[in-house]
């Protein structure tokens, strides 16, 4: 198993995954069910999402469904994000959010988290409850015209999974909605709470004129041993990205210059699982401790010149050779 990952992320690395050296291919892909037009607004909808914004992460509980529960405080975190595309081959489009914090003269860059397009897919990631992914099949006429988004978290593990359309109106204004999904708990909620196991969400983004939205409609839910499914409240979350001048962006692009190579063979080995598996099963703690922290220090030693991108990878790649367990 490692040789065909190592391999597929050799050739990611040969092949330049960097910002800089992105091409673009937009001519329409075998079976297009689109017009041209059409699909080039769909493409152009996903690429609006790239540049430097100000963010607001805004969550806020709003239906106690189960008896007796207390909705809890709501959550608002503002945010400087910049936002690359990492590869673009026309049907495919890999968008990267960096995380900038700290002081404004000497700040500090997050990888954050990461989203995949994919047009018409074949296949896409369903989240199924206690740490365990399946590779689900797209049919057809679900396909046809839609886009599947994959996004994946801090440590390039998968997050969730839909498939739809986009939709343009007259004004400028695009929109990608799915049908509900299943997706782990957020962070903000495993390092606080035991009392649900996944949230079942619409996941919305809506493209304006001055920026994005990504807007979720969370339902809290308890996954029972026998396989039931109890709901105990429900959230609203709006992610706001605004278009800013941000005047340390080019401390995001050096991050990223630096480390770059290295994400590409982590990537490749959850690549692999998803090309290569129907059922696996990724395990970490709440606080990060077992994957999540140790693949993000790994890359630090990359951006500080400690470590090799291989001798990184190598000391990453024993966190997840240990939390990342192939069931079929």
């Amino acid at each position: 198993m490692k040789i065909a990952y190592f391999s597929a992320a050799a050739a990611l690395l040969m092949a330049g995954c960097a910002t800089t050296d992105t091409q673009t291919v937009s001519s329409a892909p075998a079976g297009l069910t689109h017009t041209q037009a059409q699909y080039e607004q769909d493409r152009a909808a996903i690429l609006a999402m790239q540049g430097e914004y100000a963010v607001t992460f805004d969550f806020r509980e709003t239906v106690p469904v189960a008896e007796g529960y207390e909705l809890a405080e709501p959550k608002l975190t503002p945010a400087r994000e910049v936002v690359i595309v990492v590869e673009d081959t026309g049907d495919f489009i890999m968008l990267q959010h960096l995380l900038i914090v700290g002081e404004e003269d000497n700040p500090f860059i997050v990888k954050h988290w990461r989203q995949d397009w994919e047009y018409q897919p074949a296949t896409v990631l369903a989240f199924q409850g206690h740490d365990d992914w399946t590779v689900e099949p797209v049919s057809a006429d679900e396909a046809a015209g839609a886009w599947a988004q994959t996004v994946y978290q801090v440590d390039d593990s998968p997050r969730y999974a839909a498939v739809a359309p986009w939709s343009h109106d007259a004004d400028g204004v695009s929109t990608w909605e799915p049908p509900v999904s299943w997706r782990p708990l957020p962070r903000r909620d495993d390092t606080t709470r035991d009392d649900y196991d996944v949230i079942a969400a619409v996941n919305r983004h809506t493209i304006t004129p001055w920026g994005w939205t990504h807007e979720q409609d969370n339902s809290k839910i308890v996954v029972e041993a026998d396989g039931s499914t109890h709901e105990i409240v429900r959230e609203i979350g709006v992610n706001t990205y605004r278009n800013t001048d941000l005047s340390n962006d080019q401390a995001a692009l050096d991050y990223w210059a630096a480390t770059q190579d290295y994400w590409a063979l982590v990537r490749a080995r959850f690549d692999w699982l998803e090309d290569n598996t129907q059922r696996f099963h990724i395990e970490d703690d709440a606080e990060g401790t077992l994957l999540y922290g140790p693949v993000l220090e790994a890359g630090q030693r990359v951006l500080f010149g400690l470590a090799t991108v291989e001798e990184a990878f190598a000391e990453a790649e024993t966190y997840l050779d240990s939390q990342i367990t192939v069931i079929e």
